[in-house]
């Protein structure tokens, strides 16, 4: 099993044009996720893992923007998927993991030390209130986290102008799309082209949607904490 999991980082460290010691720090990575007591993520086995986390983490590098990005924000980092995978995938960016569990954010400091993963910073709270964040970023990612239209809020008052906003979701979902568009409008953000992810056989449909942030946010952004979940951003009915 541990040749399978070597032979599929390699597959993805060509595909990808990984560093040299990439192949090593994702080992690691799985190791450490395998290894970890807590529940940070639901897979944990190396086998599973280097699929359905990293496979999946490293697809966002379709987007040209995040080969180029300097600052990076993952946000609800986990269990580290994509933020600690692309912090090994890109060396040259700093890539913050924002987290509000505890227990999640003393797993991804733990690891990215042990991996020598210097471009790493985490930080322990919510999007909201994280104003040290504020208009920093050239890109923000979000897997599995929340609905397009609440990332979106979450993540416009983070980004520069002519950031990014990179979110992984699954099948698309009309009025998921379109409560994301709304949203986008208010926010400064326009929507690029969805991408396709690439990410491994037998995955489900998984989808890369991309923001571009076009103009300032409203100063009315970030909302207080749990405003964005409790009264999304939406078209009247």
């Amino acid at each position: 099993m541990a040749e399978r999991v070597d032979k599929r980082i390699a597959e993805l460290t060509t595909q990808w044009a990984l560093p040299p010691e990439a192949p090593q720090q994702l080992r690691e990575i799985l190791d450490a996720v395998a290894a970890e007591p807590t529940s940070i993520t639901t897979v944990r086995d190396p086998a599973q893992g280097v699929d359905v986390h990293v496979a999946d983490s490293l697809a966002g590098l379709a987007v040209p923007e995040l080969r180029g990005a300097r600052a990076i924000a993952d946000l609800g980092a986990g269990g580290g998927f994509p933020g600690l995978v692309l912090a090994v995938a890109l060396p040259d960016a700093r890539v913050t993991l924002v987290e509000s569990v505890g227990k999640k954010t003393d797993f991804l400091r733990r690891t990215a030390d042990a991996v020598g993963l210097a471009n790493v910073h985490v930080v322990t709270g919510r999007a909201e209130r994280w104003p040290e964040g504020i208009g920093a970023h050239d890109v923000v990612t979000a897997r599995a986290l929340a609905p397009l239209n609440i990332l979106a809020e979450y993540a416009a008052p983070l980004l520069r102008e002519g950031g990014r906003l990179i979110a992984w979701k699954a099948r698309r979902d009309p009025s998921e799309v379109r409560d994301g568009l709304f949203a986008a409008d208010v926010l400064g953000l326009e929507p690029q082209p969805t991408i396709a992810a690439e990410t491994f056989p037998g995955a489900d449909e998984r989808h890369l949607y991309v923001y571009l942030k076009v103009r300032p946010t409203p100063a009315r952004f970030p909302r207080r904490e749990g405003m964005a979940r409790k009264r999304p951003l939406q078209p009247s009915a």
